[in-house]
C-alpha cells in the first residue's frame, strides 16, 4: 500500500478482471450474431437441388416439385402439343425467347425445353406472382373461347402457352421462368443443377 491510501496491486486485478470480463461478454454476444449469418439447415435445404421421378407422369400430365421455395411445374405434353407449339408465335409476345433470364440457353427453343415432351416451367406469374393454374385440354374455357392448353392466371387473367410462353394481351409481360434443369436417367429429373453451370 503506498502512503495516499491506493492499493496499486488490487487495482490492476480488478482493471485486469473487468477487461477479461468485458472481453467475454463481447465474444458471447458476437459468437451468435456471426453464426446468424450462415444459412439455416432449412434455408440450405431450401436452395438445394430437387428430384423428381417422371416416371409416372403420364402424356398430358403436370406434376409439381418445390424448388427455392417456388412451385415448379413438370409437364408431360402430348404430340399434339409439342405440334401446336410452332403455330402459336403470331399469338405470343415473345415467341423466340428474347428475354435471356427467363431461360438457360438450352431451352431458348420452342418447346424451351431439353426433351421437346418435357416443360419444366416455374410456376409463378410474372405479372405478380401468383400460381397459373394448369388446362391443358385443347376446348373452350371461361377465360378464353379458343384455348389451345396450356397455364391460366386466375389473378389478373395473364395466359400462357404450354412451353409457359404469354399470350399477347396478358398482364404478364414476360415468359414464365425455366429453371436449370438436367437428367439423371430417362426417368428422374434434377431441378437447379444442369451440367453447363454444375
Amino acid at each position: 500500500m503506498s502512503n495516499d491510501g491506493v492499493n496499486h496491486g488490487r487495482r490492476r486485478f480488478l482493471i485486469a478482471t473487468t477487461s477479461v470480463g468485458g472481453g467475454v461478454g463481447a465474444v458471447g454476444v458476437a459468437v451468435p450474431f456471426v453464426k446468424s449469418w450462415n444459412p439455416s439447415e432449412r434455408a440450405k435445404a431450401a436452395g438445394a437441388p430437387a428430384k423428381a421421378d417422371i416416371s409416372k407422369v403420364a402424356p398430358g400430365e403436370m406434376i409439381v416439385v418445390e424448388w427455392r421455395g417456388k412451385p415448379v411445374y413438370i409437364v408431360r405434353r402430348t404430340d399434339e402439343a409439342v405440334a401446336m407449339l410452332e403455330s402459336l408465335a403470331d399469338d405470343l409476345k415473345d415467341p423466340s425467347n428474347v428475354d435471356e433470364g427467363q431461360q438457360p440457353a438450352y431451352a431458348k427453343n420452342t418447346n424451351r425445353s431439353r426433351k421437346p415432351e418435357i416443360a419444366v416451367i416455374e410456376g409463378v406469374c410474372t405479372h405478380l406472382g401468383c400460381a397459373p393454374k394448369f388446362f391443358p385440354e385443347v376446348k373452350p374455357q371461361p377465360f378464353e373461347e379458343n384455348w389451345r392448353g396450356g397455364f391460366f392466371c386466375p389473378c389478373h387473367g395473364s395466359k400462357f402457352d404450354l412451353a409457359g410462353r404469354v399470350f399477347n394481351g396478358s398482364p404478364a409481360a414476360k415468359n414464365l421462368a425455366v429453371p436449370p434443369h438436367s437428367y439423371l436417367d430417362e426417368n428422374t429429373l434434377i431441378i437447379g443443377v444442369d451440367e453447363e453451370n454444375s
